[in-house]
């Protein structure tokens, strides 16, 4: 009777586990592309902010060239595109996707724009799960912290600098919070780093595709 009693009770939990995955599988399946989106919009968003309408005549949005594979790591990215600002067709600055892999709750998605000079743009924080009130300050929205990068560059302050001030570096960091800035710290300088490396080959690109672009129609 025993014997019955577990096997029934199992086969019920064995049914209750199933549906619960079934129902799990499909709402995942209903708002993915809900989330995809919001996350989308907020990136729109970030791009904009980085780069005004006021610096860029070109559809930065759509204006694109892929993150060469040797670049990934380093931009901690299993692909991505850098969007491109123009104005009268010259290149005055990048957006790069970048990802932080160690912030105190995980991986922290970023965009970092930089101009063609090499100092940043601005940095924004797309996606993260730091910690309400302390780390998530990494937010605009909940902090100007990030603001701090405006202007820096690998010259301004020299790369053995770009840390916390608790590890004798230039960088604020947050009260309560030193490990989410600090992966934030060494993520935007990986991508200054990046930039200066591929730097030649996105100014052929931008000015090739600036070239094609232009290129007189042939009516036959």
């Amino acid at each position: 009777m025993l014997v019955k009693s577990i096997r029934f009770n199992s086969f019920v939990l064995g049914i209750f586990a199933l549906i619960t995955a079934t129902l799990l599988s499909f709402t995942y399946e209903g708002t993915k592309e809900r989330i995809a989106e919001a996350k989308r919009e907020v990136a729109k968003r970030a791009l904009l902010e980085i780069i005004p309408l006021t610096r860029h005549d070109n559809d930065v949005l759509g204006d694109t060239v892929k993150v060469p594979i040797e670049y990934l790591s380093i931009l901690g990215i299993k692909n991505g595109e850098i969007n491109l600002a123009r104005n009268k067709d010259d290149l005055i600055a990048v957006i790069v996707p970048t990802v932080a892999p160690d912030g105190y709750s995980g991986k922290i998605q970023m965009m970092v724009g930089i101009n063609v000079n090499g100092t940043i743009a601005g940095v924004r924080v797309i996606s993260h799960n730091e910690t309400p009130g302390l780390g998530d300050k990494i937010d605009l929205k909940k902090n100007d912290w990030i603001l701090d990068f405006n202007g820096k560059s690998l010259e301004n302050p020299k790369p053995k600098y770009w840390k916390v001030k608790k590890d004798k570096g230039n960088f604020d960091q947050l009260t309560g919070a030193t490990i989410t800035p600090r992966a934030v710290v060494t993520q935007v300088l990986k991508t200054l780093q990046y930039f200066e490396k591929d730097k030649a080959r996105l100014l052929k690109e931008a000015k090739l595709q600036s070239s094609t672009k232009n290129m007189p129609s042939i009516e036959t």
